[in-house]
């Protein structure tokens, strides 16, 4: 199986996020909020130079190195991952994990932060309402949800004996 088509999920997803990202950082100003619907979907332009969940170092030079040094080691992993795949489900899901790790590993390097924009909540779900996420959040998201729902229920399981000391 050839697996460099896969990258082209990868290639999809880095597209389509900064696409977005350019068309909200183009259209709107920081903090702004369109809602969509009254109260469950607004677009709201948020500039994090944290992780996820706004997760810091405290200094944003310090996050902006650090994050994309992890960022980069995670997308040079996946691509590896990807190539090594055993199954469609895998290369799938590692590709549109890779694509999202690209998409903000792009914004980190060239704007030192990360452009979000998609507002959701999920009524009386954990907290008052989800921070904003933007498409390659939801791709990774995604892929990992994937991943697991794989591993755990339809990945065959080795017949092979275990290995004895």
């Amino acid at each position: 199986m050839k697996k460099q088509k896969y990258f082209l999920i990868t290639l999809l997803v880095l597209i389509l996020d900064q696409l977005s990202k350019f068309y909200i950082r183009s259209t709107m100003y920081p903090g702004e909020n369109l809602k969509i619907t009254p109260k469950y979907l607004w677009i709201t332009f948020v500039e994090n130079t944290g992780a996820a969940f706004s997760v810091t170092f405290g200094s944003v030079e310090l996050n902006r190195i650090l994050f994309s040094i992890i960022a980069a080691i995670a997308v040079v992993i996946l691509g590896i991952l990807v190539v090594k795949s055993i199954s469609k489900v895998e290369a799938v899901s590692l590709s549109l994990v890779m694509g999202g790790a690209a998409g903000n590993l792009i914004d980190r390097i060239w704007l030192g932060r990360v452009t979000d924009f998609i507002n959701c909540d999920f009524p009386d779900f954990i907290m008052e309402r989800w921070p904003v996420f933007n498409v390659a959040d939801s791709s990774i998201v995604i892929g990992v949800s994937m991943l697991v729902i794989y591993y755990l229920f339809f990945e065959k399981k080795s017949t092979r004996p275990a290995v004895r000391d």
